[in-house]
């Protein structure tokens, strides 16, 4: 009887493996690629469905995300055709009055192709402070009506509006993160109980964090263009940020793992505690730009003052990981109060520029994952050091929520 060669049979399955169906590996890798495209082809061409087809029209889907006002004579609509067919827009009323109008971003016509957006530009001369009912009628007899409530002049995007911005952003984002983390030599003299008191009232202040930027977000899924997909995008925004910023931190888990001293310090957790909340102050400069934008720029010095004590909070929570151990050197503290404040200014250009009700969500989404990511690093640090579920943890942790909505009602209200 015969044997088989181990040396032999081990060449097969190897070259078995280097050359699968016996082609070259990137032939391999290419092969059901271009299977599923010939596929996909030939239903385009064969049009295999014809035979269900019943005919009927499909109803139009088109929405008006926001409107800009550049001057005392001018309406300018934003919409976007989320439907699967192109949509005509045939007459635009305002006040129940038929208005000349011109569509801008469409190739020169009044016809929008499936998931295309365009400015719909009505010369019209409106009064600031009253009210406007637009609505736009498209071929079909079909309308999309909107209402612009109080409206007032857009200051356009501007040199000024932008070191405006700039200068609104380091006091609503920078100064009143680095004035919550003067409390860093308080923090130093507490005993390790009450130091884990305030990682839990952290943890309760991102937890506010989270939830009031998830409700948010979820509102501006009802102004986001079908063909964007609003809830999805949500999710995508919270799973993708939660993913990305763990990664973050299994990156540094095995550098501490393999004797990193710098990746096994709490520096780590205050920089991903920056960047949750440097991710949600991004939303909130988006908040305050798109106000000056729309012409709201009462409402945008309102929510200045709100969020500026909204944000003092937000600093123990920066440097309560950091308040044993060395006392990180001031370039760090520096660069932890830039990354937790300063993206107030960016959100604020971004806002100021162009508001999007898709992008708004989107980024209150990001930060939503970032921050959960940011609790469960923080549960972490209490569960090495002490007990989670204590009295006064869960306590302080109360106590962070209380206090995020209680200053949260100075932005609201």
């Amino acid at each position: 009887m015969s044997k088989s060669n181990p040396n032999t049979d081990g060449a097969t399955a190897v070259n078995r493996y280097e050359r699968p169906f016996g082609l070259p590996r990137w032939v391999a890798a290419l092969l059901p690629i271009v299977l599923l495209a010939l596929i996909a082809g030939s239903f385009f061409v064969m049009s295999p469905f014809t035979a269900l087809d019943t005919r009927g029209e499909p109803l139009p889907d088109v929405t008006i995300t926001h409107t800009s006002l550049p001057d005392d004579e001018t309406i300018v609509i934003h919409v976007t055709n989320n439907g699967p067919s192109e949509v005509t827009i045939s007459q635009v009323l305002v006040d129940e009055a038929y208005w000349n109008f011109d569509v801008q971003g469409t190739g020169g016509d009044n016809t929008l192709e499936p998931r295309e957006s365009a400015r719909v530009v009505v010369p019209y001369h409106w009064n600031p402070g009253w009210d406007l009912e637009v609505a736009l009628m498209l071929s079909d007899g079909s309308t999309v009506d909107h209402t612009i409530v109080a409206p007032q002049e857009s200051p356009g995007f501007t040199s000024d509006v932008l070191i405006t911005l700039a200068i609104i952003g380091l006091f609503v984002g920078v100064i009143p993160v680095a004035l919550g983390m003067m409390w860093f030599p308080f923090l130093q003299s507490m005993s390790d109980r009450w130091l884990h008191a305030v990682l839990a009232f952290s943890a309760g202040i991102l937890a506010f964090l989270a939830i009031d930027a998830g409700i948010e977000a979820i509102e501006l899924t009802e102004r986001i263009p079908g063909a964007f997909e609003g809830a999805a995008l949500v999710a995508l925004g919270i799973l993708g940020s939660l993913l990305a910023v763990q990664s973050i931190s299994e990156w540094r888990k095995n550098r501490a793992t393999a004797g990193d001293s710098r990746a096994s310090s709490g520096l780590w957790i205050a920089y991903l505690v920056a960047l949750g909340i440097g991710l949600h102050n991004l939303a909130e400069g988006l908040a305050i730009g798109s106000s000056f934008a729309l012409g709201r720029v009462s409402l945008g010095a309102f929510l200045v003052i709100g969020f500026m004590l909204h944000n003092v909070t937000e600093g123990p929570a920066v440097i309560a990981p950091v308040a044993r151990g060395e006392r990180p050197a001031l370039g760090h503290f520096i660069a932890l109060g830039v990354l937790a404040g300063a993206p107030v200014i960016f959100g604020g250009w971004i806002g100021s520029l162009a508001f999007s009700p898709t992008l708004g969500a989107f980024f209150l989404a990001v930060g939503v994952g970032a921050i959960l990511q940011v609790i469960w690093e923080l549960r972490g640090m209490i569960v090495r050091d002490g007990q989670v579920s204590s009295a006064l943890n869960l306590a302080t942790f109360l106590g962070g929520l209380v206090v995020m909505y209680a200053t949260d009602l100075l932005v609201v209200l």
